[in-house]
């Protein structure tokens, strides 16, 4: 049996645990990213969300994957944003493995919706 609202995907509730982190974590980059690496990085993340929800209640399984593969873009962007972040010291290793283990099982969980998408099966993921 499906699910009935895009918040019972474990990939949307996965990107959403990440977009909180990140809001979180940017609260303490300096201020002069407010519209640079801040915004970037946040725009990124909720994209991910974003698309997903998108994407969950296209008719067509061409359509739903064509959002999801829009949230794997996003969630390949963020993953340079850790990288960044760490290199210019906005974040410490331990922020940057933390925030790489929410972005992995992100995409674990998104790429497990995609494949059940186009094996036809549950829309359960």
């Amino acid at each position: 049996m499906g699910s009935r609202s895009f918040k019972d995907l474990e990939c949307w509730q996965k990107a959403h645990a990440f977009v909180l982190e990140v809001y979180q974590v940017t609260k303490s980059f300096p201020e002069d990213e407010r519209y640079g690496l801040i915004s970037q990085f946040r725009r990124a993340a909720v994209s991910i969300a974003a698309n997903i929800c998108e994407g969950y209640r296209k008719m067509s399984e061409a359509d739903k994957l064509r959002f999801l593969n829009i949230a794997q873009g996003s969630l390949e962007e963020c993953r340079y944003y850790i990288v960044l972040s760490l290199d210019i010291n906005y974040i410490d290793r331990e922020t940057s493995d933390h925030l790489e283990y929410l972005v992995n099982g992100t995409s674990w969980k998104l790429n497990g919706y995609a494949e059940a998408i186009k094996n036809n099966k549950s829309s359960r993921a």
